[in-house]
This record gives structure tokens, C-alpha cells and sequence, in this order.
């Protein structure tokens, strides 16, 4: 089931390769995600110490639980779960120059949380014009189609 999409990653960058990766959270962030309480808005992934981290995903605090959530951190860095084969591939592409990491969407699989990111490279500007100018032409023409039948 997918909990949130990054529709701005989608729109701004051009994937390259996607993965899926396991997403370290506590319980009441867990509660939390599962109650679609996330934003991507500027986030990304980056690599430290051989490990790649999620940062800047604000995941909102479980009203049930302030209790013990008191010192919360919405916006903190989260640990992303890969095999090494994956960590290799994706260190192997980020030498190319204009590549980075983004997150996709947020789902869950058999109870638990994974995200999906990917290897991306900006689009031009044209492109993204060229995009909403596509977009508008088949709205309009579902529409014309819409009033015929």
C-alpha cells in the first residue's frame, strides 16, 4: 500500500534506476507513516560512513504518543537498508557528474515500511515546459472526447 509519492522528484528529475530499500523508524513513527503523515518536501539521500542516509523526510509525531515522544525530531536523518551489492551499484553510479539520490514513494510490503529511491538527473527546463504543455493538450482532448460520447 503506498503511504506517499514525492510528485516534485517526479516532475524535476529524470530516473535513471530505482531500488527498494528497508527504512529504519521507532514504533511511533511507524504509527505515524502509516497514517500518510510524511512530506519529501526536500529531501534526499546521501552516503556516510558507507551507509546511505535519508534526510531532510519530515515524518509528523504520533499525537497518541508525545508522551514519549518529548525530545521528537520530525526532519532527523534515517537509515536506509540495502544489501552491499546495492550500496556498490549505487556508489558505482553517483561517480557520474549531475547524478543524485532521491526518494520515490513510501509503502509498505508484508507489514514493513520501504521507500524506493533512485539514481536521477535534473531535467532542462524545456523539458519540464514541454511536460505541462503535453499534459494540458491530452486534458483537453479527454475533454472534448468526454462531450461527444
Amino acid at each position: 500500500m503506498e503511504l506517499a509519492k514525492n510528485k516534485q522528484a517526479l516532475f524535476n528529475y529524470e530516473i535513471l534506476d530505482k531500488w527498494e530499500a528497508g527504512l529504519v523508524l521507532r514504533g511511533p513513527e511507524v504509527r505515524s507513516a502509516k497514517n500518510k503523515r510524511i512530506d519529501f518536501k526536500g529531501s534526499y539521500v546521501s552516503f556516510k560512513n558507507n551507509d546511505l542516509w535519508l534526510i531532510g523526510m519530515h515524518i509528523a509525531p504520533y499525537s497518541p504518543a508525545k508522551a514519549v515522544q518529548k525530545d521528537y525530531e520530525p526532519k532527523k536523518q534515517r537509515k536506509l537498508l540495502l544489501h552491499k551489492k546495492e550500496l556498490n551499484q549505487i556508489k558505482g553510479k553517483l561517480t557520474q557528474k549531475g547524478l543524485t539520490i532521491v526518494p520515490i514513494k513510501l509503502y509498505t510490503t508484508r507489514g514493513l515500511i520501504k521507500v524506493e529511491i533512485a539514481v536521477v538527473k535534473g531535467k532542462k527546463q524545456a523539458d519540464k515546459k514541454a511536460k505541462i504543455k503535453q499534459r494540458d493538450i491530452d486534458r483537453d482532448t479527454e475533454r472534448t472526447l468526454k462531450e461527444r460520447y
